[in-house]
């Protein structure tokens, strides 16, 4: 029996991963509270039947295991900071639980990579906006989300600016 080379993903295609488990991770995070599910559950479906998956001729994009479930299992760990961190660069109106869940998603999966990762701010901020992007193309969200997530980032990473 022979070894068959391994495929080296490119650099490319490794930021292609991340950026598809960012948006799983928004995803995951939605799913998590809007059916009240585990993160264990709502991971392993994913990585199971959404990483990569074929639905009617749609290939979903192959995910970065690693940082998805870093990102879900620090946004579930640090939710209540992270909360608080986008309660105060929202208005004071609107606080987190008056937003959009998806938008909530969004900060929780943003804030945690914010708070634990070595990934500077501004492609944090850059992906999230893009993931705002998938979801809301036709409003004014992704812009809401940049200022947003610029907040957060000055308060999480006041050093990287």
């Amino acid at each position: 029996m022979t070894d068959t080379p391994r495929h080296k993903p490119s650099l490319e295609e490794r930021r292609q991963r991340k950026s598809a488990a960012r948006l799983y991770a928004v995803q995951a995070l939605f799913q998590m509270e809007a059916a009240g599910q585990s993160v264990d559950k709502v991971r392993r479906e994913f990585e199971t039947h959404r990483f990569g998956a074929v639905y009617d001729e749609d290939e979903m994009a192959e995910g970065d295991p690693d940082l998805f479930r870093r990102l879900l299992e620090d946004a579930v760990q640090w939710q209540a900071k992270i909360d608080q961190m986008t309660d105060r660069a929202l208005v004071a109106k609107w606080p987190i639980d008056r937003i959009d869940p998806t938008l909530r998603a969004l900060f929780r999966a943003a804030g945690a990579e914010l708070m634990t990762a070595a990934t500077p701010p501004r492609v944090v901020i850059s992906e999230f906006v893009d993931v705002a992007r998938a979801f809301f193309p036709e409003g004014k969200e992704p812009g809401f989300v940049n200022a947003v997530l610029d907040h957060m980032a000055r308060e999480a990473r006041p050093e990287a600016f």
